[in-house]
């Protein structure tokens, strides 16, 4: 089957609000094309010699949106949409349109993805790579859920789950995409964990992946509205969402922590942390760190 691949280009400055659109516009998958940062993400690999040499060769002022319409959906529609939502930000883009085969957007991002090593204790491996580590391995098919440990936010949250986790721990995962975090919990010594999304797609997958990691009796996948489907407390919560979803999902926060249990909140661009920190501590939550990296906040707190 023939799908069409909607690339639009946009500058870097204007990657979060230009993703942000696409993603309310796209129904058939989305997929970011960003190497702002890919000598920094090289520094982080422990293979260098895993890196395609093409990679370094790629802009590092803008950011590619391509947006997947399925055989038969109207581009027009789409492309009309594009061109209200850009306008009314007032971003600068541009767009071209290809077909392609379902098989080749499914899959071609594979190449770009491979083992991080993140914290003391983890490692997030791709499924279909051999990687030889002493450390905790979490092995990831993220398919068309977020969350492959690459970004900032995931990189953040998981780092904060390194050091938190002790053992026996119950973890709830707001929005938990590829299901990245509340495996990375299980894998880590916790005794379960839920994972809550919205989209029934991130839930299948990150159950998928529970499954893969061998953790998947510890795993429940939950579709839902952020915390809607959670039950009872929990030592740990983690949030890697958006400034504006954590920020109305704060009053409901302190309600879900067990005693002595931490909230950790990502997903933060930094322009817009000091709105979420008044946000938290309004909620009743004590922030106890904040961890940054490369424009982006991850806040961790605790019941005040």
């Amino acid at each position: 089957m023939e799908w069409t691949d909607i690339r639009v280009t946009v500058a870097q400055k204007d990657a979060e609000l230009a993703e942000a659109a696409a993603t309310m516009i796209a129904e058939g998958g989305i997929y970011i094309e960003d190497y702002g940062d890919i000598e920094e993400q090289v520094a982080e690999i422990a293979h260098v010699d895993l890196i395609e040499p093409e990679l370094l060769e790629k802009p590092r002022d803008v950011v590619i949106i391509h947006i997947y319409l399925e055989p038969g959906a109207q581009p027009a529609e789409t492309l009309a949409a594009i061109e209200a939502r850009m306008e009314a930000a007032g971003i600068a883009y541009t767009v071209e349109t290809e077909g392609v085969e379902q098989e080749d957007w499914q899959n071609g991002w594979r190449k770009y993805y491979h083992p991080l090593e993140i914290g003391r204790r983890l490692a997030v491996v791709p499924s279909w790579q051999e990687y030889d580590t002493d450390r905790v391995k979490l092995l990831l098919d993220p398919g068309l859920a977020f969350g492959t440990g690459g970004h900032e936010t995931t990189g953040l949250c998981m780092e904060a789950l390194d050091e938190l986790v002790q053992g026996g721990e119950r973890m709830l995962d707001i929005g938990t995409g590829s299901g990245i975090l509340a495996i990375a919990a299980l894998k880590l010594g916790a005794a379960s964990a839920e994972g809550v999304d919205i989209d029934p797609v991130a839930v299948r997958t990150a159950v998928e992946n529970a499954a893969l990691n061998g953790v998947e009796s510890q795993f429940r996948g939950l579709v839902g509205d952020l915390s809607d489907q959670a039950s009872g407390t929990y030592q740990i919560v983690a949030a890697n969402i958006v400034a504006n979803a954590i920020i109305s999902l704060s009053p409901a926060v302190p309600g879900l922590l067990a005693d002595g249990g931490h909230f950790i909140a990502s997903g933060i661009i930094d322009t817009r942390a000091d709105e979420v920190e008044a946000a938290l501590k309004a909620a009743g939550l004590a922030v106890k760190e904040r961890k940054e990296k490369r424009g982006w906040v991850c806040f961790i707190c605790t019941a005040a």
